[in-house]
């Protein structure tokens, strides 16, 4: 259980908060709209409908507040690299946003269906008790408001109309009509299957959250759902129920006077979205500023390298950008690792080509004369990720899947410069490092970092601050037959590295096991850029290998977001 709440206590906490929230704001307002005496009478054209849909409006104003909080990914940062109180477990939790970003878009999906269902049903009890298919209260209920000095209770106030027509025509309807297209859209265009195959199609339609909001922000100006204002003349509900008819001729049954709420939405939402504002405005000023190329370089393996010079720009090892190409696109932004070092003079990132944008890129590159300088880009960044924090470990594994190794190239070039040192100053002792890929061309990039890294720590004794594994997950029989006969070779035959390639998959039991009998007492931060099916494994097993005693091994699982 100890070794649980290492890696998820923090985490659960939130959690439950969270959830607590949501379930106190839906429970204290359904109670408010179910039993105070000033929503009775609307309580009794509508039913139970009324509270079934005011409750999950007041959850969805809470959430519609944290939607945008997640993606405000210089806020994130700022607390992150800015603030001392911001522990080790808290910068654990924001590498962690996109995920309370989905957790929060599916309440707000849920909320918005309960609201929208239960607002369907209104609308037919409005329009039925307009047309006095109910009870007499409830049609003198509804005729209020058809005299002068009358306030009115039902917002349908025509005989001749359908609840269709009152959806489209008034402002909660149409503004509920639009919401909640745009809602569906964001949703389902969200999903992994459109987001891995047709980024576009997710990139433009998650931008309806502008409409969204200003759909949102004037929803409730219509003021549908009314109740009892107080007067000067009180109206006795408790007596007067059972006697509309002499309303306004008795002292005690004054004629109700209903008033709709105040549009409590904005009041929710105004702060995120100015922090929000704050962020397109500062990715403006960025896209305005100027990036010279320094190097450009297409590897065999379907790899582009692009080596980026912004004046100011300063990063920390790991970080990411986001990239965009005018002559692409002006509006798609897309994310990239760094895999360079905080102590060169330039960026870099290393671009997998695969979709539509990537190929598009790599297309005009490759149609640039030597040393000529390639397409208008801009920069947003950087933007901190977990990988900042290896160098607060005694002990960092790193993991990574494919060009999933970016951000650990970051951080092997860094510890490559900070030994070039004559008294490097690092915490951590160990590095373990494994690179998975389904291809003998993934490596080549990569494999010319690790052998200046490998002389390097020779050249120092320090041969054993990092062990490294390379696993070739997608091999055939040739590969194994060509292996066979050069195996006496004192390097590898795929990487040129001394360290062999494993092939297969890695037994991360045997794995882990050997890291814990290597480093009894250590905290060791284990470090994902790979799928989501890898990140579980590991974090079963950082729980699996930590010690129950606190005087022993942790294993702290981070992964990498975009």
């Amino acid at each position: 259980m100890g070794n649980w709440i290492i890696n998820h206590g923090l985490s659960a906490f939130i959690l439950v908060v969270w959830m607590g929230i949501n379930i106190f704001l839906f429970v204290y307002h359904y109670l408010l709209y179910d039993q105070q005496e000033r929503f009775f009478y609307t309580r009794h054209i509508l039913g139970s409908a009324l509270a079934w849909a005011r409750a999950p409006a007041a959850v969805l104003n809470f959430n519609c507040m944290l939607i945008l909080l997640p993606v405000c990914r210089n806020l994130l940062s700022l607390i992150r690299g800015n603030f001392l109180c911001c522990a080790r477990s808290v910068r654990n939790q924001l590498d962690k946003n996109l995920t309370f970003h989905k957790l929060v878009a599916y309440m707000i999906a849920l909320m918005t269906a309960v609201h929208t269902i239960a607002h369907l049903f209104n609308l037919e009890r409005y329009n039925n008790s307009r047309q006095g298919l109910y009870d007499n209260l409830n049609t003198e209920l509804s005729e209020l408001g058809d005299t002068p000095n009358e306030t009115y209770l039902n917002p349908i106030r025509s005989t001749s109309t359908t609840p269709t027509y009152v959806a489209f025509t008034t402002i909660a309807g149409l503004t509920g009509v639009i919401i909640t297209l745009a809602l569906i859209l964001m949703v389902t265009s969200s999903m992994e299957v459109i987001r891995r195959s047709y980024f576009e199609v997710f990139w433009y339609t998650h931008h309806l959250f502008i409409i969204f909001f200003a759909g949102l922000v004037f929803h409730g100006a219509g003021r549908i759902v009314r109740g009892i204002q107080s007067t000067d003349m009180p109206h006795n509900v408790s007596f007067c129920k059972d006697q509309p008819t002499n309303w306004g001729l008795i002292p005690e049954c004054p004629i109700p006077q209903f008033a709709g709420g105040f549009p409590q939405t904005w009041k929710w939402v105004i702060a995120p979205m100015v922090l929000y504002l704050c962020e397109r405005i500062l990715r403006f000023i960025r896209y305005m500023q100027k990036v010279t190329y320094r190097k450009i370089v297409i590897h065999p393996s379907k790899v582009l390298e692009l080596q980026l010079v912004k004046p100011g720009f300063k990063m920390a090892v790991g970080q990411y950008v986001f990239l965009n190409c005018p002559d692409i696109s002006m509006l798609e932004w897309h994310p990239f690792t760094m895999t360079s070092a905080p102590e060169e003079d330039f960026f870099s990132v290393h671009i997998r080509v695969v979709g539509d944008w990537t190929e598009k890129l790599t297309s005009m590159v490759q149609k640039i004369p030597e040393g000529g300088q390639g397409p208008k880009i801009s920069v947003d960044g950087p933007f901190g990720t977990a990988s900042e924090d290896v160098f607060d470990y005694e002990v960092s594994m790193l993991v990574g899947c494919g060009i999933g190794v970016t951000p650990f190239a970051s951080v092997l070039k860094s510890i490559w410069y900070k030994f070039k040192e004559s008294n490097p100053t690092l915490r951590t002792r160990k590095i373990y490092f494994y690179w998975l890929c389904r291809e003998t061309h993934a490596f080549e990039w990569f494999a010319d970092l690790l052998q200046v890294l490998e002389q390097e720590m020779e050249e120092r004794g320090m041969s054993n601050f990092l062990t490294y594994k390379l696993f070739l997950t997608g091999w055939d029989q040739s590969h194994v037959a060509y292996m066979k006969v050069h195996v006496d070779k004192e390097t590898d035959v795929v990487t040129g590295l001394k360290q062999k390639t494993h092939y297969g998959r890695p037994n991360w039991d045997n794995e882990f096991a050997q890291i814990r009998s290597e480093n009894p007492t250590s905290n060791i931060g284990t470090f994902l850029c790979g799928p989501e099916a890898l990140a579980e494994t590991l974090t079963k097993k950082c729980t699996k290998f930590s010690a129950i005693d606190p005087r022993g091994i942790k294993f702290y699982f981070n992964k990498e977001n975009f």
